[in-house]
């Protein structure tokens, strides 16, 4: 588990499972799917559908519960690109967008991306986004990320195309970044 002020990570309890899914999955149409891969299929399940691949999540490494003030309200995640080479990518998602706008995203992925360089022996973590999705691409940047690649014009979302945004920060630049980050809050 990691603190910053009112915000937590931590790995996924049974308990959580319940809200995970109304978050995730219980709506039809939700709000957050407009900025995470818009362009990719989405499908609302019912509880007995989400169940087997949220008992996955329990105790999972690399799915973790966001929250706020105690509220569940997100999910942080990685995945191996490739794992052999140690290719890590993560992933975030604030489902209700009353936690959008106010830096959340930036400190949880800042707690994430010490978790993940703290606990794996990687050299590199990194995210895709969209060109859409601005707000994402800021996050990188605030957290000293490079981009480190755009293939343009290949996602379709609403008869618009848009870039695929590839961002990354090395352990050696996150340790540097790290280190400033904290010598300014003291």
């Amino acid at each position: 588990m990691y603190k910053d002020n009112e915000i937590t990570i931590r790995p996924m309890q049974d308990v959580d499972l319940p809200r995970v899914w109304e978050l995730e999955f219980k709506d039809e149409n939700p709000e957050w799917k407009k900025w995470n891969a818009p362009y990719f299929p989405y499908q609302s399940k019912s509880y007995e559908e989400f169940l087997p691949t949220g008992q996955q999540w329990v105790c999972s490494d690399n799915n973790w519960i966001i929250e706020v003030d105690g509220i569940v309200c997100g999910i942080v995640s990685y995945y191996w690109e490739h794992e052999p080479s140690k290719w890590l990518e993560m992933g975030i998602c604030l489902h209700q967008s009353n936690s959008w706008g106010k830096g959340i995203g930036t400190r949880v992925l800042k707690l994430w991306i010490q978790h993940l360089f703290t606990t794996l022996p990687i050299v590199r973590v990194g995210f895709t986004t969209w060109s859409g999705n601005e707000r994402m691409i800021a996050v990188g940047q605030k957290l000293g990320m490079q981009l480190e690649a755009r293939i343009r014009r290949v996602r379709l979302y609403e008869g618009n195309y848009y870039d695929s945004i590839w961002m990354g920060i090395l352990r050696e630049e996150w340790e540097h970044e790290y280190k400033k980050i904290h010598s300014n809050q003291i």
